[in-house]
C-alpha cells in the first residue's frame, strides 16, 4: 500500500472516531467556498479603502485567477482519470456525495489554493487567513472520503501557481484598465480616493495589511 493510500485510511478512521465532526467538516467540504467569497470580498474591500490601482488589480484577480485555475484543471483531471477512493477502497466511511468525476486533482483544492495565493498578494494578514482556510478545506475533502491526499495537495499547488503566475502576467493590463474605470461613474467600486490614484507597486508594507 502505498504512503498516500494509506494516509487516506487513517484519516477515514480518524473520521469514523470523531462522529461529533460529521456535519462541520462536511458542511465545510461541501459550502466552504462561501469562506473563499467572503475572503475575496475583505481583499476588495482592503484595495478600495488603501485607494492603490495596483492593489485593486490583486482584488480583481483573485476571482479571475481562481475561474482560470479550475479551468487548468478540467482538461488535467479528465486526462489523468483518477477514480475517487470510494470507488477503489471498499469498506470506507463516505460522507461525501457520490460521482463519477475524477479524483485528481481536486476542484475544491484548486480554488482554495488560487483564491489563498490571490489574496496573499494583496495582503500578507488576509493570505495567511486564507491558506488556512484552504488547508482546512483540502483536510475536509479527505476526511469526507471525497479524495485522496495526493489529490488535494497537487489541487492547492496548482491553483496557487496558476494564480501567481496569471497575476504576473496580466497585472499591468489590468492595471490599465482598472485606470481608465476610475474615470467612469464606477469609481467609487474601486477606490476612495477624490483624485485620480497612481498604480504604485505592491510593496511589502502594503501586503502586511
Amino acid at each position: 500500500m502505498n504512503p498516500d493510500t494509506q494516509l487516506f485510511l487513517d484519516i477515514n478512521d480518524f473520521a469514523r472516531a470523531t462522529g461529533w465532526l460529521h456535519g462541520v467538516v462536511s458542511a465545510y467540504a461541501d459550502y466552504g467556498i462561501v469562506v473563499f467569497a467572503a475572503l475575496i470580498l475583505a481583499a476588495w474591500w482592503i484595495a478600495r479603502r488603501r485607494a492603490n490601482t495596483s492593489m485593486m488589480a490583486a482584488a480583481v484577480w483573485a476571482p479571475l485567477g481562481m475561474l482560470v485555475a479550475l479551468g487548468v484543471n478540467q482538461p488535467i483531471a479528465a486526462l489523468v482519470g483518477e477514480p475517487r477512493p470510494y470507488e477503489v477502497l471498499p469498506d470506507l466511511l463516505v460522507l461525501a456525495h457520490v460521482t463519477q468525476d475524477p479524483s485528481f486533482p481536486s476542484d475544491h483544492a484548486v480554488m482554495a489554493g488560487a483564491v489563498a495565493a490571490g489574496v496573499f498578494v494583496l495582503s500578507r494578514r488576509l493570505g495567511v487567513l486564507a491558506g488556512l482556510a484552504a488547508a482546512a478545506m483540502a483536510f475536509a475533502r479527505v476526511y469526507i472520503a471525497a479524495h485522496y491526499p495526493q489529490d488535494v495537495l497537487a489541487g492547492l499547488l496548482l491553483g496557487a501557481a496558476v494564480s501567481l503566475v496569471g497575476f504576473w502576467l496580466v497585472c499591468r493590463v489590468l492595471v490599465w484598465l482598472l485606470v481608465l474605470v476610475e474615470r467612469t461613474p464606477l469609481r467609487p467600486l474601486l477606490t476612495t480616493a477624490d483624485t485620480a490614484t497612481l498604480a504604485e507597486p505592491l510593496t511589502a508594507d502594503a501586503r502586511r495589511n
